[in-house]
């Protein structure tokens, strides 16, 4: 039901087959009992008359004339098609509906992946459509590991919550309470006032997208006043003067206007992070992150611990995060990356596989756990793409939106108790046996993946003699004590890894210099500015610039958007629109009136909630909801040449812009 880093630990209640009920563990190191509204309501997914019990094939698309196949009819006719279409136009899109059994260790993504290569077909980076942008401006700095949440609760004297929403992370809550206990002053730092807000001292309410402008302005005050720990800057950095001469120019009363935050602020949190040790921040994962220059925010932000020297201590760098690893975190690979064909290969850029399935180039998509409609930006043109191919399947337990309009075949999929699962935290691995048997005829990735790939002749797809083996093997790694299955099983299904409480404590960085790159020579031959930079918003005539979200009730696309689990659809049963007073009197809506949204890519519904909780010039939804990302731009953010820098490390700054300016109005009766 949710994202790394928070996967909270269930006690699931087991007779005759049935399920009783689901709870919080409160042996669970991570989620000490703790368990959201998502988790309540996922006892729904089982026994639930909406779920997809049989594979569905049918004649024409949009239609709702679906029939029964047997497993056999729909491999042999996926299948079928794969070979007609040839395996480079055949293309792979999973999202986070197929790796909620196995979150952080990923064994379904790896599968796929080992699947796709050997293939030859196309396979993307899921890391594009989450929290891999935001990683790619940390990575260019160099600061992508994260210090633990019980790390910051022991040791953080100040912790800037910056993008950072309680509501994506609730684990990292009570940890957050403990710091604030010692006396740990906390600031909030986001686009609207969050859930995270009530949880602070102060809050900063920024203007979307201009992250880094407010970064070089604290950067400015830090060097001006001379704040920063020089030892630290001149041992572990380099490009400090580059830095310094271009900051001189981004002072807190030139980011004032662009920000939002008037000077005075800044300049007091400037001197504030500077002059508290250690300092923590904990950066915002997906929402931040989403339109063209935002990922110069992670960049400009990244510089900051370095300044300061809040790297590699108890209590500093950048807590837990979307994506982020622990140090000395890691897993084992099977996804035969060395059998993939160089050739025909579509980049992992959101707007070029668009393209591809425009121009024809993808024939076949096979859509694993994703409603793409909803997840990729400049829908329209996505639904464009689709209605070009020659066939498109949809595994999931529900059908969504995307499946019922373009799926030809849909797969039945199984849930968490139906398969053995192995979830992953930044301390903690979790074995999660299987429960109960998969009802109807649903089947587990792994399963469908041997079928076709039997019919494809990739005889060395599944090497492993039983269900644990791809799990096993992606385990036999140091920082999990090379567990298997079976050893987790004997230990209670919990092991803690052997990781570092610390980000970086050897002081070692993943950049070409091994020190933390204010200024990035490879930046410079990926086409990038070498120094983080902001980059202002193109002129647009709508004048309310429309934001995407997390909240407590909505993860992603799961289950249908929540639609499918009444407890679910009954907490946020239509898309709201936060918008402030101001621009609510300015065009006579009042709280609760229906309101289109539009701009001049498309049009949506919605209900307006007026509150003083956003900004004027901002609006703010949550994702997920039909037309929201009609509205959105889908253009890339870097180049092609560029987005796959960090490969090796596991992701991908492929991601769309998702840029989107809006005027709001009535909706007359």
């Amino acid at each position: 039901m949710n994202c790394h880093p928070t996967l909270c630990g269930m006690l699931v209640e087991i007779d005759g087959g049935r399920v009783v009920s689901v709870r919080g563990d409160p042996d669970n190191p991570d989620s000490q009992g703790f368990l959201c509204i998502r988790g309540q309501a996922s006892r729904e997914i089982i026994d639930n008359p909406a779920r997809l019990l049989q594979p569905l094939v049918r004649a024409r698309r949009g239609g709702d004339d679906w029939r029964s196949a047997t497993w056999d009819e729909a491999l042999d006719l996926i299948a079928a098609r794969m070979r007609a279409a040839g395996p480079a136009a055949v293309g792979a899109w999973s999202g986070h509906g197929l790796f909620a059994n196995n979150y952080g260790t990923r064994v379904a993504s790896h599968l796929l992946r080992r699947f796709t290569n050997l293939y030859g077909a196309q396979w993307w980076s899921p890391t594009m459509i989450c929290w891999g942008l935001g990683a790619y401006g940390l990575g260019l700095t160099g600061i992508l590991e994260t210090n633990t949440k019980e790390d910051m609760g022991a040791h953080a004297q100040l912790v800037v919550l910056w993008g950072a929403n309680l509501a994506s992370q609730p684990n990292t809550a009570r940890h957050l309470a403990a710091a604030r206990r010692r006396g740990a002053h906390v600031v909030t730092i986001d686009v609207r006032e969050t859930e995270a807000a009530a949880q602070s001292d102060e809050t900063l309410l920024v203007r979307p997208g201009t992250d880094a402008a407010l970064a070089l302005a604290l950067m400015h005050v830090i060097v001006a006043e001379k704040l920063w720990d020089r030892d630290f800057v001149a041992r572990h950095t380099v490009g400090f003067d580059a830095l310094a001469a271009h900051i001189a120019a981004h002072a807190p009363g030139w980011a004032a206007p662009i920000t939002g935050v008037p000077a005075e602020r800044i300049v007091a949190l400037a001197r504030r992070y500077a002059t508290t040790r250690p300092a923590m921040i904990l950066l915002g994962g997906s929402s931040m992150h989403k339109g063209a220059g935002t990922w110069t925010g992670a960049r400009a932000i990244g510089c900051l611990p370095a300044l300061t020297g809040n790297v590699g201590i108890p209590g500093g760098g950048f807590g837990p995060r979307h994506g982020g690893a622990s140090h000395g975190q890691g897993l084992a690979g099977i996804g035969a990356d060395d059998r993939r064909p160089a050739d025909g290969r579509i980049p992992n850029q959101m707007e070029r596989i668009t393209d591809s399935m425009v121009e024809g180039r993808v024939r076949v998509m096979l859509l694993l756990g994703t409603d793409m409609l909803s997840s990729f930006a400049d829908a329209t043109r996505v639904a464009e793409g689709l209605a070009r191919t020659d066939l498109v399947v949809s595994y999931d337990l529900f059908l969504n939106d995307t499946a019922r309009r373009f799926a030809d075949v849909v797969l039945p999929a199984t849930a968490w108790l139906e398969e053995l699962g192995c979830k992953s935290t930044n301390t903690h691995l979790y074995l999660m046996p299987k429960a109960l048997d998969a009802p109807g005829a649903a089947k587990p990735i792994a399963w469908v993946l041997q079928e076709l790939a039997g019919r494809l002749a990739l005889d060395d797809f599944f090497p492993w003699d039983s269900e644990s083996g791809p799990l096993d093997a992606i385990l036999d790694h140091p920082a999990t004590g090379h567990a298997t299955a079976a050893a987790l099983a004997a230990e209670g299904g919990m092991r803690a890894l052997n990781v570092s409480p610390v980000a970086h404590p050897d002081l070692k960085f993943p950049t070409p210099s091994g020190k933390i790159e204010l200024y990035s020579e490879r930046a410079i031959g990926l086409g990038l500015p070498p120094l983080p930079v902001y980059e202002p918003p193109a002129a647009s005539p709508y004048p309310l610039v429309l934001q995407q979200g997390r909240t407590l009730t909505h993860f992603h696309g799961f289950y249908d958007h929540g639609r499918a689990l009444p407890t679910l659809a009954k907490a946020d049963p239509a898309p709201v629109l936060w918008i402030s007073p101001a621009d609510a009197g300015a065009r006579g809506l009042t709280d609760g009136a229906a309101i289109s949204i539009r701009n001049e890519r498309g049009a949506m519904r919605a209900r307006a909630r007026v509150t003083d909780k956003i900004p004027a010039g901002t609006v703010w939804m949550h994702d997920g909801w039909a037309g929201l990302n009609d509205l959105t731009a889908g253009g890339p953010v870097v180049a092609d040449a560029a987005v796959d820098v960090f490969h090796a490390l596991g992701f991908s700054g492929g991601q769309a812009a998702f840029d989107a300016r809006v005027e709001v109005e009535a909706v007359r009766a």
